[in-house]
C-alpha cells in the first residue's frame, strides 16, 4: 500500500465502530486538507502506547485499523470528524511526522466467520449487555446497554467487543484476534473478568448510604424521631 495518513489516539478503533475526533492541532487541519483531495477520504489509527495525543513525539502500537471520513463539521475553533472503522492494519514503517503521522501499512486479512461460533456470539451479547445494564445503574456509560448491532456475525462480534466496557490495553488485545473465536472469546473472558470491578462502585454506595443512615446522617431534614433533649 501507498503511505497512508495516520492519527494516533489514546482510544482504539475497532472495525464496524464509529470514532468521533475534535480537530484542533494544525498538523492534523493539513491532514484533512489534504484528505478531502481524495475520493475516498480515510486515515489509519493506531493506540499511543507512551505519550499524548497533542504534540507529537509518542510511541504507537503497530497494529491498527483504518478509518473512513463520513461526516466533518466545522467549527470556530475546531474541526469535528466522524469516521467509521473497516480493515484493520499493520504499521510496517513509519515515516516523517511532517508535516503529519504517516505510515507504510500492510491490511490483515478480515476475520471469518465459522456457524459453530453461534452459541458463543449470542453468550458474549448476553454478558455484554449485561454488564453494561448494571454499570449504567451507578454511572454513565457511552453505551446504551439496548443499542442495536449489525446482524452479519463477524460484524457484530466486532461491535460487541466495540461497546464492551472495556479498557484501551484490553481493546488493543481484541484488535489483534487472528480468529472470530479468539475475538469472541477474549471478549467474553475481558467483560466477565471487569464485571467486579465495574459493578462494585454500587456496593459502595449501598454501604456509604447504609452508614449515613445508621449515623442518621441520611435525610437532609431531621425527622422529629431521635432523642429530644
Amino acid at each position: 500500500m501507498e503511505p497512508v495518513a495516520m492519527f494516533p489516539l489514546g482510544t482504539v478503533l475497532l472495525p464496524a465502530m464509529p470514532l468521533t475526533l475534535r480537530i484542533f492541532e494544525e498538523r492534523y487541519r493539513v491532514m484533512l486538507g489534504h484528505l478531502l483531495d481524495l475520493e475516498e477520504p480515510e486515515f489509519g489509527v493506531t493506540l499511543i502506547e507512551r505519550g499524548h495525543e497533542a504534540g507529537g513525539g509518542e510511541e504507537r502500537f503497530t497494529v491498527g485499523t483504518m478509518a473512513r471520513i463520513t461526516r466533518i463539521t466545522p467549527g470556530a475553533e475546531d474541526i469535528i470528524v466522524v469516521a467509521y472503522g473497516g480493515t484493520r492494519i499493520r504499521v510496517t514503517e513509519w515515516l516523517d511526522d511532517a508535516p503529519y503521522p504517516r505510515a507504510v501499512v500492510s491490511a490483515l486479512p478480515s476475520l471469518e466467520w465459522k456457524e459453530e461460533l453461534a452459541p458463543l456470539r449470542d453468550e458474549v451479547e448476553h454478558s455484554v449487555r449485561r454488564v453494561l445494564a448494571r454499570a449504567a445503574e451507578f454511572s454513565d456509560g457511552t453505551w446504551d446497554p439496548g443499542i442495536d448491532i449489525a446482524d452479519d456475525p463477524v460484524t457484530s462480534a466486532w461491535q460487541l467487543a466495540g461497546i464492551a466496557p472495556l479498557g484501551p490495553l484490553d481493546q488493543q488485545a481484541l484488535l489483534q484476534s487472528r480468529t472470530t473465536g479468539e475475538l469472541l472469546g477474549r471478549t467474553l473472558d475481558l467483560v466477565i473478568e471487569a464485571e467486579p470491578t465495574l459493578t462494585a462502585a454500587a456496593a459502595d454506595d449501598d454501604f456509604d448510604q447504609a452508614l449515613a443512615d445508621l449515623l442518621g446522617e441520611g435525610d437532609d431534614e431531621p425527622d422529629g424521631s431521635g432523642p429530644r433533649p
